[in-house]
């Protein structure tokens, strides 16, 4: 589930539209440019002017669609947000109903883990860390889609787990925080400090399947 446009307003997120007509495609052009500019020399040694250069269109264009450099970075952060949460499948009733919850849950994890190790999306959430004193709705917005958007379907299936005693799991939405913690957050920590660190599939498979094994053990029936 991606953040929506009501989600994005409530953290003075501009919202960057699907380049439909030239005035959308000029947006996403400076956006994109942004992005570029954003991770490569950070947000405050970032050059309006470079972008302007990288996009293709005149400074005034630039001011035009948003105003500000400060309004132009939250709406690069929000639209790559917007991007990965789309690229994470919400998986609530497929896990629920998995012949193989341990499989099922490998594979959930496995999944969310390629997609938020992958450089692009590590590089964002080493700026955004970086930058967090400044924008600290970009630190707010960050918790509500990982917490609230993308583990709201997986809180639901252990919710129905928990009431079909296949698992005991008194608070659901703990639960859930504590196995991405335990499966993708061990590589993501790694990865968000050292990025020349490599993990490679031998090494996720190992670390993910031991996450999710440490989570069954503890929520479940009988633990």
């Amino acid at each position: 589930m991606a953040a929506g446009k009501d989600d994005l307003d409530a953290y003075g997120i501009p919202v960057v539209p699907a380049p439909a007509g030239a005035a959308s495609r000029k947006r996403r052009a400076i956006v994109d440019a942004a992005l570029t500019e954003f991770l490569a020399e950070g947000y405050s040694a970032a050059s309006m002017d470079a972008v302007t250069a990288r996009s293709g269109v005149s400074k005034a264009t630039v001011y035009k669609h948003f105003g500000s450099k400060e309004r132009l970075f939250l709406a690069v952060i929000g639209d790559v947000l917007r991007k990965t949460c789309a690229d994470l499948e919400p998986a609530g009733q497929a896990i629920a109903a998995a012949p193989d919850l341990r499989s099922a849950l490998v594979r959930l994890t496995t999944d969310r883990a390629r997609i938020l190790l992958r450089p692009d999306v590590m590089a964002l959430r080493r700026l955004v860390i970086g930058e967090i004193d400044r924008f600290p709705q970009l630190g707010r917005l960050w918790c509500r889609v990982g917490h609230d958007v993308d583990d709201g379907p997986l809180v639901e299936a252990l919710t129905a787990l928990d009431a079909r005693g296949d698992l005991a799991v008194p608070d659901p939405k703990l639960a859930a925080r504590q196995l991405v913690a335990a499966t993708v957050g061990v590589p993501q920590l790694v990865r968000t400090f050292s990025p020349e660190a490599e993990i490679d599939e031998a090494e996720l498979e190992r670390v993910i399947g031991s996450g999710v094994d440490l989570f069954l053990a503890r929520y479940a029936t009988g633990a």
